[in-house]
This record gives structure tokens, C-alpha cells and sequence, in this order.
């Protein structure tokens, strides 16, 4: 059986294979929010409800649900599944922080109500589940050491004393089908959506450093400067754009090797101290180019600078479909890499150097404020896929050796590049041991077969 969402999957993980897919298409209902003082609050929702239509349904009550991928038409269901994260994960961290409770269903049909709390791992390393009307479970945990990193989507969570919710977010419908879920939601952020230009790598990492500490500060209620995001858009990425994107955008292309960063700056009231204190930040960097703003309320002014942004993916997957007719093996070849942030300027630069060494063409683009970067391949023929994903491949065991990982944010799927990578980030002792989870809760093999890891 294979539970399926919006399909929008990078990594083939909801791509049927002769399995019986349950849709989760028809359970979209969305409850009331529950206010929990003026912190926020709570939501019920089904698995099947895309993220764009559970933010309609929370904006006349002035909330938000955070951790929202790029791709908002992305089904509740499926964002836990992964463990999804998107732009803003700097500072509101991935799906997993969100969900209070869930609804699970078992491959034998026995129906979990688990609340966040309820049920913990034991001291030798054990979850114990009660399923109503049947024998109890233990669940081992994992013994393996997750990267310390700002998102991570590579299998099964696994920490001391964790929560039983933690072990299915994450866990890509291999373990129980994911009915609905309670998340936690906020006050609705006003924002502002700025464009910069960085004459270099440097200028733009050691910017994104300037703008995380001044970020941290505010949280302390020490400066103005609230940046939830800071996206990276390298000068290989912005040349396949078309030009109208740019004049859409009312931005001018810029010349390599320039680089632009999208820094999304959230505002209480007055926006004019955290843009004042922007440009104290730029100067301090060198940055000597004028922003574009588009001030809170300006929300056609933002969603040209975020199409900008989503145009330079688009115009990547336009050029491999381009060359995929006169080479038809040629498919997608990119990395999800992510690294503890002090280690970013020293990951883009190796980025740059392995797809040079290989004479490959490339684009870099991804969410710099949380170092994770997704490096892809360009390519033009067969033999540049073959070659990318060995520099992939490289890149991934110098970003684990850096205590960073190559899985941040997508998930593993059925995709064999991705899961030989889970493979080299936990050894097969870790998939062994993922594994024995999955023997313990769907011992017939029934959900997702051939999803994270093969079943021998």
C-alpha cells in the first residue's frame, strides 16, 4: 500500500510501483483554531489538506503555520511525512517542531490517537505502544547520531528519550498512514521582501552571517532586524532566467560572478527602524548595491521578487527537459546539502570547485540561511549525469566529514541516489537498525515497500 499526497515529491517516494495507493486526497477538512494565550495556537487538519488552502483557512483569524515548503500545493500529510522545511527553517525550524498530535493508522488497521508527551523512549532505548485492542509493541530506537543541522529529512528520528510523534514525522508513510494531524500556529507575521546584489560568494555569506546574528538579537529583543530567510540565487542560476522574470521582478540581471540573496524581514510595526538597520548591515559588508524592497502590504511587489526566485528552479528543469529530447537518459541531477552554518562559506566553495574539476555545467541555488544549498548539474548529454552524480556523490561525503548532511530537506523516496546516501550517512548498521523498526510496526512489509530502504 502506498499513501500518497500531492504527489510533488522530488524523490519518487509517492511514484506507484504495482502498489495499491491510497490517495489521501478526500480527507481535507480543517478544524477551528484553538488560541492558546497571544503565543499562537492551535489547528486540527486532515492529511490531504495542501498547505496553501490550511493558510486561507487561517488567515481571517490572523495565523500562520510556519514551516511551509516552497511548493505550498504540498498536502499536510505528506510535509510530516518528510519532515519537510522551507526558506524561513532559520528561524522556525522543520515540520517535526509543529505537530502536537497526530492520527496514525497501522499496517494491522489498529488507529493511533498520539499526543506529543504521551509516550517517550525509555531509558534502554525503547518506545513501548499500546495499539487499542492488541498486543503491545516495542519499538527500538536507533542508535545512530543524527547531524546536528538545521533541517534534516534521511530517515528515522532517533534521539534519547524521544517522543513516539517524532519517529512517524519524517518517516515517508513507511511506518503508518498519517489521517490528520493538531499543529501549532502563530500570530500572523507583516513582512518585508527584499532583493540584494553580492559582487561575490564571500560578500553574500559573510552578509547572510551579518544578518543571522542581527536576526538572533531581535529574538532577544536587542535591534530591529527580524530576518526569518535569506535565499542564495548564484550568477549560473540567474543566467538560464528569462529576461522577463527580471522585468517582472524590476530588477536588473547581474553580471557574473555577482550573486543575488532574497532576505524575507519581519516587522512588528514600523518598518522603517529594521530597513535603516538593513542598510547599517550592508554598508558594514561592503554591499554597495540599492536594495529592492517591497514594503509590508506591498504583496505584489513581494510575490515578484518570490517568482523570481522560483523561476530560476523552473528555468533548470526547462533546460534538462530541453536537452532530454535529444539525449532522452538525461534526467535531473542536483544535491540537497545542508552543513552546520559556520561551514557554509567553506561548502559553496567546494560546491564550486568539484562540478570545475569535473568540467561540468552547473547552478548552486538554496536557503543560505540555514546552509543547506542545492547544487545542481546542468545537463547537456548522458555522460554529464553519470559524471554529476559522482560529484554529487563527492560533495555529500565532504559535507558529512564538515558534520553536515546530504538529505536536508526532500526526503530518501525510492530514489537509489538518495538512499545510497542515507546508507553512507548512518553505515548499514543504521539501516539495519531502521529497519527493525519497520519489522516492529509493519512486520508484513505492507507500507511503502522499496520507500527509504529496501526491505532486504
Amino acid at each position: 500500500m502506498l499513501p500518497v499526497g500531492a504527489q510533488s515529491s522530488l524523490t519518487g517516494g509517492a511514484t506507484p510501483r504495482g502498489d495499491v495507493v491510497i490517495s489521501t486526497r478526500a480527507l481535507n477538512a480543517i478544524g477551528a483554531v484553538k488560541k492558546d494565550g497571544a503565543t499562537g495556537g492551535t489547528v486540527r487538519a486532515d492529511a490531504g489538506v495542501p498547505l496553501s488552502a490550511l493558510q486561507r483557512a487561517l488567515t481571517p483569524s490572523g495565523y500562520y503555520y510556519p514551516p511551509v515548503p516552497t511548493y505550498d500545493g504540498a498536502f499536510l500529510g505528506g510535509t510530516i511525512s518528510t519532515n519537510a522545511a522551507g526558506a524561513a527553517t532559520f528561524k522556525y525550524g522543520s515540520a517535526r517542531r509543529w505537530v502536537e498530535r497526530l492520527t496514525v493508522v497501522l499496517a494491522d488497521g489498529a488507529i493511533l490517537d498520539l499526543k506529543r508527551g504521551d509516550v517517550t523512549a525509555s531509558p534502554d532505548g525503547s518506545l513501548e505502544l499500546e495499539p487499542p485492542g492488541a498486543a503491545p509493541i516495542r519499538i527500538p530506537v536507533p542508535g545512530y547520531t543524527m547531524p546536528d543541522v538545521a533541517k534534516l529529512s534521511a530517515g528515522y528520528y532517533a534521539r534519547p528519550g524521544m517522543d513516539l510523534v517524532d519517529l512517524f514525522v519524517g518517516s515517508e508513510g513507511t511506518l503508518g498512514f498519517i489521517v490528520d494531524a493538531t499543529v501549532r500556529v502563530i500570530p500572523r507575521p507583516r513582512a518585508c521582501a527584499v532583493l540584494v546584489r553580492c559582487t561575490s560568494d564571500v560578500q553574500a555569506v559573510a552578509l547572510t552571517a551579518a544578518l543571522r546574528n542581527d536576526a538572533v538579537a531581535s529574538w532577544r529583543g536587542e535591534g530591529p532586524l527580524d530576518v526569518s530567510a535569506v535565499e542564495f540565487m548564484d550568477h549560473r542560476a540567474l543566467a538560464v532566467v528569462p529576461d522577463d522574470a527580471f522585468a517582472c521582478a524590476g530588477v536588473k540581471r547581474p553580471d557574473a560572478p555577482s550573486v543575488m540573496l532574497l532576505v524575507q524581514i519581519e516587522v512588528a510595526a514600523d518598518a522603517d527602524a529594521a530597513l535603516e538597520r538593513l542598510q547599517q548591515v550592508l554598508d558594514a559588508c561592503g554591499v554597495d548595491a540599492d536594495p529592492h524592497v517591497a514594503m509590508p502590504g506591498d504583496l505584489d511587489g513581494a510575490a515578484r521578487f518570490f517568482e523570481l526566485r522560483e523561476s530560476v528552479p523552473a528555468s533548470v528543469n526547462a533546460v534538462v527537459a530541453a536537452a532530454k529530447l535529444t539525449h532522452p537518459g538525461v534526467e535531473k541531477t542536483a544535491g540537497d546539502l545542508v552543513v552546520p552554518f559556520d561551514r557554509l562559506g567553506e561548502s559553496l566553495a567546494l560546491y564550486r570547485t568539484t562540478f570545475e574539476r569535473a568540467a561540468l555545467p552547473y547552478a548552486i541555488w538554496g536557503h543560505v540561511s540555514d546552509g543547506n544549498l542545492h547544487p545542481n548539474v546542468v545537463p547537456r548529454s548522458w555522460d554529464d549525469v553519470e559524471r554529476g552524480r559522482e560529484a554529487i556523490l563527492e560533495m555529500a561525503r565532504a559535507v558529512m566529514a564538515m558534520g553536515g548532511a546530504p538529505l536536508a530537506e526532500h526526503g530518501v523516496g525510492r530514489s537509489a541516489l538518495k538512499q545510497r546516501l542515507l546508507r553512507a550517512l548512518y553505515g548499514d548498521r543504521g539501516i539495519d537498525e531502521m529497519r527493525a523498526v519497520k519489522r516492529a510496526l509493519d512486520p508484513e512489509w505492507k507500507f511503502s515497500p522499496g520507500v527509504l530502504f529496501p526491505k532486504d
